[in-house]
């Protein structure tokens, strides 16, 4: 498959990365020191598993990059719009379908669950495939990629239309990337997937950032178990309002909790200590707001909410 990958940081890099070793056709957009790096010494992979490298095909601009089967977004929720147009030109770029041909499609990774329905404003939901990722990487200098843990699972499906069955474009993304070492799973309403993820992420990044403390010196405090708890069941209260069906419990959440790492500590504190700019409107935000328009009373999440909306923006450091 040909692919292109818009956001070559620890997301896109790794399972770009992963594409290009298993043989796929793969472009990605970078800029600055990162896309020098990966024009000159190829994509680096350093981990657990085993480190590699790879040649790769890096541009800064879309329009170079040819046609293409499947756009994989991979920015922050807050850089999408910016590269909406790239998507758009990207889907264009390959012309009408022949008969019997799967049109070219996107592939949303983002956290929360605003960007599947933000991207077809743009393009149309008929080109919308959802997705969401466990894994924890990130650029450590240009053109490297480190991944923390083993973990790098996705999930896939459709978010709009016909979401009864797993697609044939979502089996057919699901063996390609299965084929390149990931761990991916791909079912029918992908929605699901979405909330059932952010239900965990909306409380532990906003428990963990507001208080800037790891989850260890968090959990142990029976009271904090408490009103984590809590917010766990608002957020699968708004999903449930909206029809969606979720996997997980309250105590579900907080025993996956019991099994992280004592020092694990989610991005978003990381982003609020290095001053970048917060998804807060995207986790936290999107469960206060849809609660409110469903009628779901959301206390604990909109109290976090609340604190974290003023670094929201960040204060870049030099």
């Amino acid at each position: 498959m040909r692919f292109a990958i818009l956001g070559s940081g620890g997301v896109g890099g790794f399972f770009g990365a992963k594409l290009v070793r298993a043989g796929h056709d793969v472009t990605f957009l970078a800029r600055g020191a990162h896309l020098r790096a990966m024009q000159e010494h190829g994509l680096t992979i350093r981990g657990a598993e085993g480190d590699f490298t790879v040649a790769v095909k890096a541009d800064d601009d879309v329009q170079r990059f040819g046609p293409v089967d499947v756009v994989v977004l991979a920015v922050k929720n807050y850089d999408v719009a910016s590269v909406l147009p790239a998507v758009k030109t990207l889907l264009s770029a390959r012309g009408a379908p022949a008969p019997g041909e799967t049109p070219p499609f996107v592939l949303t990774l983002q956290n929360g669950v605003d960007i599947p329905s933000e991207v077809a404003a743009a393009v149309g939901e008929a080109a919308v495939l959802g997705g969401t990722t466990y894994i924890s990487t990130a650029i450590s200098e240009p053109g490297v990629i480190t991944q923390t843990g083993t973990n790098h699972r996705i999930v896939l499906g459709e978010v709009f239309g016909d979401t009864s069955r797993i697609s044939d474009r979502a089996q057919s993304l699901r063996d390609a990337l299965a084929g390149a070492g990931v761990t991916v799973e791909a079912v029918a309403d992908a929605r699901g997937a979405l909330w059932d993820k952010l239900s965990f992420l909306a409380c532990i990044s906003a428990f963990s950032t507001a208080s800037r403390l790891p989850v260890g010196a968090l959990r142990d405090n029976p009271a904090f178990r408490e009103v984590f708890r809590q917010a766990a069941a608002e957020v699968l209260s708004v999903a449930a309002a909206e029809g969606i069906t979720t996997t997980r419990t309250p105590d579900a959440l907080v025993q996956y909790m019991d099994g992280l790492p004592a020092h694990m500590r989610p991005s978003m504190l990381g982003d609020l200590e290095n001053g970048k700019p917060l998804e807060v409107e995207y986790l936290q935000g999107a469960v206060v707001r849809r609660g409110r328009a469903r009628g779901v009373p959301t206390p604990v999440m909109s109290t976090l909410y609340v604190l974290l909306l003023p670094h929201a923006q960040g204060e870049r450091k030099a």
